[in-house]
C-alpha cells in the first residue's frame, strides 16, 4: 500500500504504481459516448494517463486544463484524464472548459483500473476514488514514468511527464 495525504491527513491506497519498465496491464474504460475503450487500442502511439479523484474538485480541473494546454504542443502523444467520474459530468465539464486536446475516460463501472494500477483509496474522505497520479506510456504499452502525488491537493508534475517522452 503507498501513503498519500490530504491537507496532512493520512491516506492509504490498495497497493503501489506497477514499475518504470513493465508493460501497463490490460483495462477497459468507459469514453463519453458509454462505449469501452480497451487499453489496446493506445498501442502504436505514445501516452499520457492523467488520474485524478474528481474533475469537480479545483486541483483536478487545473490537471485537466494544463495538460489539454500542454497537449496541443504535443505530436503523436495521447494524454487520457481518467477518474470515477461520469462519462457526462468529463463531457460537461470538458464543454463549458472547451478542453478539446485531451480525452476523458471514466472508470465508475468497478473502479478496476484504479484497483489495478494500485491508486484505489482504501480510506479518507475519498475512500473509493482514485489518487492523483500519472503514467506515460510508450508506444507499446511500457510505462516510462509514473509519479504518485504524496498530497492529493497538489497538482502533478507535469514537467517530469513531458519529459519521460524525449
Amino acid at each position: 500500500m503507498a501513503q498519500i495525504t490530504l491537507r496532512e491527513k493520512q491516506i492509504q491506497t490498495n497497493g503501489e504504481l506497477p514499475p518504470v519498465g513493465t508493460i501497463i496491464s490490460q483495462f477497459k474504460l468507459k469514453k463519453p459516448d458509454l462505449s469501452w475503450m480497451d487499453s489496446n487500442q493506445m498501442i502504436g502511439e505514445k501516452s499520457i494517463l492523467n488520474i485524478f479523484p474528481s474533475i469537480d474538485t479545483s486541483t483536478c480541473a487545473t490537471s485537466v486544463r494544463e495538460f489539454n494546454k500542454r497537449a496541443a504542443q504535443l505530436d503523436g502523444v495521447k494524454v487520457y484524464c481518467i477518474s470515477r467520474d461520469l462519462p457526462f459530468a468529463q463531457k460537461r465539464f470538458c464543454g463549458a472548459e472547451g478542453i478539446e486536446n485531451v480525452f476523458t475516460l471514466s472508470d465508475y463501472v468497478d473502479g478496476q483500473f484504479g484497483k489495478a494500477m494500485g491508486l484505489h483509496m482504501i480510506d479518507g474522505p475519498l475512500e473509493g476514488l482514485h489518487a492523483r497520479a500519472v503514467i506515460v506510456l510508450d508506444e507499446k504499452g511500457r510505462i516510462l514514468y509514473t509519479e504518485l502525488v504524496k498530497e492529493l491537493s497538489s497538482e502533478p508534475d507535469y514537467e517530469n511527464a513531458i519529459n519521460a517522452l524525449k
